[in-house]
């Protein structure tokens, strides 16, 4: 691709390179991001103007005030490299519409809507009836039924007839949405440069081989130009925490979708929910050849939190107690699995140990042994109530921009530890 000069703060496509995208729930963070950027010495490429259109809805923000905050951070920090742009979670001509104006160029098309995350669980009698459903608007099975395909490398994919009825129910109305928003893309940035990732990561099973390939496959005849798919991998994703699996059998499986990456592209393989999880970061640079993305959001503003443990802790008592009461409504389009119940009130806990718990690990007595990280997603989830809370996100800002070198270094520090385990993989 024809990646523009990136100085002055100008975004850029960033085509197959590795690379790395820094949310910003907030709007501060991009200076901390930066110096983790160079503290890392990482062969890898950022993208700092990033946020979801959920995101967005949920924070009060606008693309064109996230695309302002993270050039102006860019600018302050002394960053003249060149940025990726990425308009994050896209699912209406509208979304594109509005961030295209503020000058995004990598779109992320997520058509969840349409998928059927239950596809997985069908007995045969309802996985037909399903498929009866959406006949009409798949017209690829039969090119599929029946096939067996072995790709470069020798990997073999078996298209049974339940794997190819069950992929057109789960994905089969989602692609054709996924289709006609990346026309809209087309459209609205005809003449200049923009790139296009998939998430179809957002259900319960893994994405198959069988489906992957038959996703990437109809995305090419379709003129879907990916530079980024993000499937459901094996293992547990969950936000604000590291990986939950066996990560040399994550491993085994990323190989073999990367070579179905290589086979139709090649595309990079994207991670969302990529927050923290450094323990299977090395076997993703590894599985593609640096041919990754990663998307993380959510931690940048548990960092900020950080910060106002330390520097207020009256104030971070009173986040503490209201995420704990607004936890149950707020985690409903989250994956994750901390309950109120798994950690002490704020009220019982001394200010070191209300860091800890709420931040970092806490012992899991329910298993017996090991640890567990429920007040990272209790934080986590509760980030839109919390910071357009009429008197607690205003004072959030306000820590924030009262002690900027503070925030800069806890991000600098955590996200150094991402880059380099990515790093590590390379």
């Amino acid at each position: 691709m024809n990646h523009e000069d990136g100085r002055n703060g100008r975004t850029i496509t960033l085509g197959l390179d590795p690379s790395f995208g820094f949310g910003d729930r907030i709007g501060l963070a991009t200076p901390g991001h930066v110096q983790a950027l160079r503290a890392a010495g990482a062969p890898i490429r950022p993208i700092f103007p990033q946020q979801s259109i959920r995101e967005m809805e949920r924070t009060g923000r606008t693309p064109a005030s996230v695309m302002a905050d993270a050039l102006a951070g860019m600018a302050q920090a002394g960053w003249d490299g060149p940025t990726g742009a990425d308009a994050d979670h896209l699912k209406t001509p509208d979304d594109v519409a509005v961030t295209t104006e503020a000058g995004f160029r990598f779109f992320t098309i997520d058509p969840s809507d349409a998928v059927d995350e239950h596809a997985d669980r069908y007995d045969e009698s309802t996985l037909r009836e399903r498929y009866a459903a959406v006949r009409d608007q798949v017209d690829w099975v039969s090119a599929y039924r029946g096939r067996t395909v072995t790709l470069p490398g020798g990997l073999t994919l078996e298209f049974t007839e339940e794997a190819c009825l069950r992929c057109a129910v789960k994905y089969g109305p989602a692609l054709n949405r996924a289709a006609d928003l990346a026309q809209v893309i087309r459209s609205r940035n005809a003449g200049r440069d923009y790139e296009i990732e998939l998430s179809v990561d957002e259900t319960e099973q893994p994405t198959t081989l069988v489906e992957h390939y038959v996703i990437a496959d109809q995305c090419r005849r379709r003129g879907v130009p990916l530079v980024a798919l993000a499937p459901r991998y094996v293992g547990d994703f969950e936000k604000g925490v590291d990986y939950k699996g066996d990560v040399e059998a994550l491993e085994r499986s990323l190989r073999r979708h990367f070579a179905i990456a290589r086979h139709f592209g090649p595309y990079k393989l994207s991670l969302h929910s990529g927050s923290d999880k450094l323990s299977m970061y090395p076997a993703l640079a590894r599985a593609t050849g640096g041919c990754f993305h990663v998307k993380t959001a959510g931690t940048s503003y548990l960092e900020a939190l950080r910060v106002v443990a330390r520097r207020d802790e009256a104030l971070f008592r009173r986040i503490v107690a209201f995420a704990r009461s607004r936890y149950d409504t707020d985690r409903a389009t989250y994956h994750v699995s901390a309950t109120v119940e798994q950690v002490p009130p704020p009220a019982s806990l001394s200010g070191p140990e209300l860091e800890a718990v709420y931040l970092e690990r806490w012992p899991d007595a329910a298993a017996g042994a090991g640890f567990r990280e429920p007040g990272r997603q209790i934080l986590h989830c509760t980030f839109g109530s919390t910071l357009t809370h009429a008197e607690l996100g205003p004072a959030v800002r306000a820590v924030l921009e009262a002690h900027p070198g503070a925030y800069t270094e806890v991000l600098a520090e955590h996200f150094a530890h991402h880059l380099r385990s990515l790093a590590a993989g390379l």
